[in-house]
């Protein structure tokens, strides 16, 4: 799938802003496929950006197969498959320790699109969490962008202060990962 694009615009749903502690994780779940079909293969990801432009080009982006250069982004745990108890893929970011040149970090999760064309309606049992330490900042399983194949969830923004803000941010994209990563953390369009 080559095409990329926001599916539901007007699904957007922004918190009124929250300060954070610093040190987040990003977990996600879904079922195996059935015995007989390709393994569902969903992607946590996240872009960083600059102070100079936080809605720019993203600086880096960290998925399974990279992390932050400073390694305060990075994954503690991968699945391929979905197999496992609960959540099997989990991001770690500890925004606390990332360099102040960095104002804004867009957190979102793709399918994989291999098998042949999915979207999280496609995916059973779907879910994303977002904590802040023992404090739940996010709880959703996607139903809202059923018809999407990628979808951000979570924004955090870095005040004059310094101090970290989380925003839902649950958006649905018509893109592969690839396409994904270099659209996830752009302005919406209307």
């Amino acid at each position: 799938m080559s095409r990329g694009g926001l599916i539901g615009r007007g699904s957007v749903r922004v918190s009124g802003g929250g300060k954070i502690q610093g040190k987040i994780e990003v977990r996600l779940k879904w079922d195996p496929s059935p015995w007989n079909r390709p393994p569902h293969h969903l992607d946590i990801m996240a872009t960083t950006f600059s102070a100079d432009a936080p809605n720019g080009r993203p600086v880096y982006v960290v998925h399974t197969e990279s992390r932050s250069p400073d390694g305060t982004i990075n994954m503690s745990r991968h699945s391929e498959t979905g197999l496992g108890l609960g959540f099997v893929e989990v991001m770690v970011l500890e925004l606390d320790r990332l360099a102040p040149s960095f104002a804004r970090v867009v957190v979102g999760v793709a399918i994989h699109q291999s098998g042949g064309p999915k979207s999280f309606g496609d995916v059973s049992n779907t879910g994303v969490l977002v904590v802040d330490g023992y404090t739940e900042l996010l709880r959703d399983d996607f139903g809202q962008v059923a018809d999407a194949t990628a979808a951000t969830v979570a924004e955090f923004t870095r005040d004059a202060s310094g101090a970290w803000e989380f925003h839902q941010m649950v958006r649905g994209f018509d893109s592969d990962p690839t396409v994904f990563a270099a659209e996830m953390g752009g302005t919406p369009q209307t």
